[in-house]
Formats: structure tokens, C-alpha cells, sequence
């Protein structure tokens, strides 16, 4: 089985994907943060840098996809499957040209139209995870990147709500493969009963597609 993960920043899923891969003994897949030298350098200054940001960001996660595919059974935190979201905002907001948006789908469109002739073509499950706003403005304060703290950048309080409300469309309009919502406000992993609760409703999800 190979599942992936998805939903904003600050939302619990990283968690949630290291959860999910100990519970079924299983490789995880990370998204490339603290790694990234780009990330920073977008965050200071978007609209010189949003387009290398996604094109950095669709790299890392085509070749993360490919290896997940071709094992047997992977937690993927983040994937390729909502990686456009980010640059059609990015679009949106003026950071990515309508020519970078252009040469960034057709690129897209190239490496999808190879997954498929993969043996595993896409995930077995896809796990959204979903908080309320403030929950989301608690966590990224609480993990405490600099460059994402919207105290140092009071705009980004608006970039984080323009992506909490894009989610909630991406997650309707999601169908590459089965799908579930976990609330990660109502079962906050901090708390381990929350977290064997979270787990038997993935397993239980996982019952049904097997």
C-alpha cells in the first residue's frame, strides 16, 4: 500500500505521516523543508523566486513519487498530487507569470503521463488532514520557523488563509485515488489516544480498499 498525505502547513501532517509509517512499519517519505535553500529566499521575496520554488518543490516531489510507486508500501508527507495548488495561487497572487504557470503545467502534464506507466500508476489512499485557522496560526508560531512567522511578515497571515480556504476545494476536487479527512484539531496527536484513534480509522479506511 502506498499512501500519501496532504493538507497546509501547520496543519499536523508531518506528524501524522511518521505516525502512519511506525504504525505500519513502513518507509516515510518527507517533504524537503529544512533542506531547501529556496524556501527562505521565497518566503523574503516571492515574486523573484515563487517559479524556482515550484519548480525546486516539483522535482523533489516527482522523484519522491516515483520511488514510493516502485516499492511495495511508503508514507508519502506531501505529494506531487497537490503540488499545482501552490503554483496556481502563487499565479494568483502575481508571484508566477501566466508564461512560468504555462511552462510549469506542461511540465506537470509530462511527468504524471509517466507515473502512469508505472506498474503502482497512483496511491492506494490519500489522507487529508484539516484544523480550523487559528490552529494553523498556533502550530506554525509553535514550531518556529522564522520565515514563516507572520509576525515578522503580517502578509502572510493572508497567504495562509487564501491557502486554508484553496484546500478545502483541492480536497472535493480530489480524485487520483481513494480518499479520507481526518480532523487533526478534534484528535490532536499530542495526545496518544488521539493518535490510536486516528490510526484504527486510517486501518479501518484501508480495510475497505483491501
Amino acid at each position: 500500500m502506498v499512501i500519501i498525505t496532504a493538507g497546509m502547513i501547520g496543519v499536523g501532517k508531518t506528524t501524522l505521516t511518521g505516525k502512519i509509517a511506525d504504525h505500519l512499519h513502513t518507509k516515510a517519505f518527507f517533504e524537503p523543508v529544512g533542506e531547501n535553500p529556496v524556501l527562505p529566499l521565497y518566503y523574503r521575496n516571492p515574486k523573484q523566486y515563487g517559479f524556482l520554488l515550484q519548480i525546486y518543490f516539483l522535482n523533489k516531489r516527482f522523484s519522491m513519487i516515483k520511488k514510493a510507486l516502485a516499492d511495495d508500501n511508503n508514507v508519502l508527507d506531501r505529494s506531487i498530487y497537490e503540488d499545482a495548488l501552490f503554483t496556481r495561487e502563487n499565479n494568483a497572487e502575481g508571484n508566477i507569470s501566466d508564461t512560468e504557470l504555462d511552462v510549469y503545467l506542461k511540465l506537470l502534464n509530462n511527468m504524471m503521463a509517466d507515473l502512469k506507466q508505472l506498474p503502482k500508476r497512483a496511491p492506494d489512499l490519500m489522507v487529508y488532514s484539516e484544523t480550523d485557522f487559528e490552529t494553523i496560526l498556533y502550530r506554525i508560531k509553535k514550531r518556529g520557523r522564522d520565515y514563516e512567522q507572520i509576525d515578522n511578515n503580517p502578509e502572510l497571515k493572508d497567504y495562509y488563509y487564501k491557502m486554508w480556504k484553496a484546500y478545502k476545494t483541492w480536497y472535493q476536487d480530489y480524485d487520483a485515488s481513494p480518499k479520507m479527512k481526518i480532523d487533526l484539531e478534534k484528535y490532536n496527536l499530542e495526545e496518544p489516544e488521539n493518535v490510536k484513534i486516528v490510526l484504527q480509522m486510517i486501518d479501518d479506511k484501508l480495510a475497505t480498499l483491501r
